[in-house]
Formats: C-alpha cells, structure tokens, sequence
C-alpha cells in the first residue's frame, strides 16, 4: 500500500475540473480522473506531496487545499491510501500534456449524465458520490 493525494478542484459557480488520464497510462487509460491525483514520494509528507502534484499537472500553486477524507482503495493493479482534498479555484488551468491528455470544468449535470458510462475511473466515481452528496 502506498499513499496518495487526489485533489478536487471546483471553480465558484461549482463546477468540478476533471483529467483526462493519457492512453499510455497502465492504470485506467484514457478515462476521466480527478484534476490532480499522484503518489507521494518517499520522505515528503502529504501535503507536500499535493503541493508537487498540483504544480506538475496543473501548474498551480496552492497555498492550501480543505482535506476531505482518507480512505483505502484496492484494485487488481494498485492498493492506496488516498489523501482527498478540495480548493476553489476561478482561473483558467494549463494543463501539464506530458502528463494528461486533456482537462475541463464539468458541470454537476454533465458529471451525471456521465455516471455509470465507463468514461471516469472507478476510484473517480467513488469520489463524486462522496462529492455530490456532501451537506
């Protein structure tokens, strides 16, 4: 088991900022994911690790982010601690392409109508319904 950081980021008219996973990916590929998702690298702590991911696949600095929730993901391929946290953020995102093949803002709609289609990852679907569902 290794630990993990997932970042969520909404925009103020609460739409959520989706990734599309590359195609040579092993994990999941060419599937719709959260903005920011990576492994934490030995000898940094969490956070660290969400500001590096962050500023790789995004190219934004954050300067805090809202944890929401630490749970245990298993797959056939992977076993993770994951680390998923919030931020707000209302500026145009550059993605990083040699790390995603593409990233949008989704509305709550759009995100349902999606739902179930095999278009997001599995892990991604767990954590919409936390997501969507959230007071």
């Amino acid at each position: 088991m290794h630990p993990v950081v997932h970042l969520h980021i909404f925009n103020s008219l609460g739409e959520l900022f989706l990734q599309k996973r590359p195609l040579n990916k092993l994990v999941q590929p060419g599937k719709w994911d959260t903005a920011v998702g990576g492994h934490v690298s030995y000898g940094d702590d969490i956070i660290e690790g969400l500001k590096r991911e962050t500023l790789e696949e995004t190219g934004i600095v954050i300067s805090g982010a809202d944890f929401f929730k630490r749970y245990i993901w298993k797959s056939t391929v992977e076993h993770e601690l994951v680390y998923m946290f919030t931020t707000t953020y209302d500026h145009p995102i550059e993605i990083n392409t040699g790390e995603l093949d593409d990233g949008r803002f989704w509305t709550e709609q759009e995100i349902k109508a999606a739902f179930g289609n095999n278009i997001f990852t599995p892990n991604l679907e767990y954590e919409l319904e936390l997501l969507l569902n959230r007071p």
